[in-house]
Parts: structure tokens; sequence; C-alpha cells
């Protein structure tokens, strides 16, 4: 199968970067046909692939498992500048475990822990976070000495409401699990959960950020004060980001 050829079958499977994919899917090395029919039926470029770019890095993504979208960016940015070398970061919800890895890479130094409640999502971290992953729900697999240790929680929990899902494109809504997605009826279900556990495993001083939509920013930042953290939004137009922080 040639290059040529990929493109025009990219194409009209409606794929707007068909140069750029196909590209791509021919330097992976592995049999073409194949990947190219996946790609063609739907599947994400990087469940092909087998591996999704994030902050100029790859990482492993398996298919069935959440790829990371490039305006997490302004999370893990934030999330940064209050880390240090030696603070303890917690990544729930972590996926593939992109967000706190690159944390990691950008603040040297920090002692990391992960957890997700998908197996296939905790697979992938385990081979690109550097740091300890844990399989379970929320904050109920972390051992109890990280209770109140924690300096910077990051999370990107699911805040597509139920009734949307459905408007996602199929790429998300039929090959990302829907755990990664429904955020419950208003968005902010698994939120709320989130907030229930955080104050008791943050250290004092200690932040926490997540990732909401910018229409649902101003009731996410009500249940971060409700829970006693405070709560501002960060917004970044370029990215079309939305992060809310709150602290201890």
């Amino acid at each position: 199968m040639e290059f040529a050829d990929v493109v025009v079958r990219l194409r009209a499977a409606g794929c707007v970067f068909a140069e750029d994919e196909a590209r791509l899917l021919v330097e992976s090395g592995a049999p073409l046909g194949p990947m190219v029919e996946r790609r063609a039926a739907g599947e994400p470029l990087e469940h092909v692939l087998g591996w999704a770019e994030f902050g100029g890095r790859r990482f492993l993504v398996e298919p069935g498992v959440f790829v990371p979208r490039h305006r997490s960016a302004l999370l893990v940015r934030l999330a940064a500048g209050f880390a240090r070398t030696g603070s303890v970061v917690l990544d729930l919800c972590c996926g593939s475990g992109a967000l706190g890895a690159t944390v990691a890479a950008q603040v040297p130094g920090i002692e990391l822990h992960a957890s997700d409640v998908q197996p296939a999502a905790v697979r992938c971290a385990r081979r690109n976070v550097p740091g300890q992953v844990y399989e379970g729900d929320l904050c109920e697999p972390l051992p109890s000495r990280l209770r109140g240790r924690v300096d910077v929680l990051i999370s990107n929990v699911p805040y597509v409401p139920t009734g949307d899902i459905r408007l996602l494109p199929p790429e998300a809504r039929e090959h990302e699990p829907r755990t990664a997605l429904d955020g419950g009826d208003d968005g902010l279900a698994v939120l709320r959960r989130v907030l229930a556990e955080a104050p008791s495993w943050l250290a004092i001083g200690g932040h926490l950020l997540f990732e909401t939509s910018e229409r649902q920013a101003p009731a996410a930042a009500r249940e971060v004060r409700r829970a006693g953290l405070g709560g501002t939004v960060e917004h970044d137009d370029e990215l079309d980001a939305t992060v809310v922080l709150g602290g201890r």
C-alpha cells in the first residue's frame, strides 16, 4: 500500500488531517493495511498507533484507554507551577498517566502517585509513569501513608453530562471508556466525590486542580468552595482549556 493510497483511503473516511496521519501510519513500521482500515473505521489514531503525543513526548495508549487532550497542557502547567523537588503529586483518574508524567518531567524530584479505576489505563500508566500507579476507584487504593501529605492533586475528572455523551465525536463515545467521559447528570458527579475525599489527602498548603468546561466552571468552583478549598478559575483561550483550582 503506497503513501498516496493511504491518504486517499483516509480522506474518503473523513480524516481531516489525512496526509499527516498517513505519514505516521507509514512510519510506524507495522503492517499498514490493517492499521489503515482500523483508522478508516473510526478508531482513534492514537489507539491505532499505540501511542499519543502530549507535551512533546509519546505515551503508550492501548485501545479503550482515554486519549490525553492537548488542552490539558494548562492543567499540567499550573500543577508544575505549584510543585517543587520533593513534592508529593497525585494524579487521580490518571488514564494513560500522561499528565502526571509530564509534571514529573517538568519538576524533577517529585514523588508521583497515580490511580485509575480502569485496568487497561492502569497497564498503560504503569509503563508511562515514573512513580507508583494504583488500580481502584479514586482514592480507595491509595496507601494510608499519603493521607495529609499530597502537595499537588490533579484530577482530570470526567465532566461530560450524561445526556451530552451522544453529542461527542464517534472516536470518543465509541472507543474511549464511558467512565472517563461521563460526569453524571450535570457533569459534576465525579468531581463532588473527589472533593469529598480531597481535604483529608491534601497537605496543609496543598493544591487541587482539575479540568472542566468553561460553561461548567462557575458551578465547579462553587463546589470547591463548598468543600472549604477556595475555588478559582483559570482559562487559556489558545488551548480552549479551563481549570478550576482549590487549596487547603
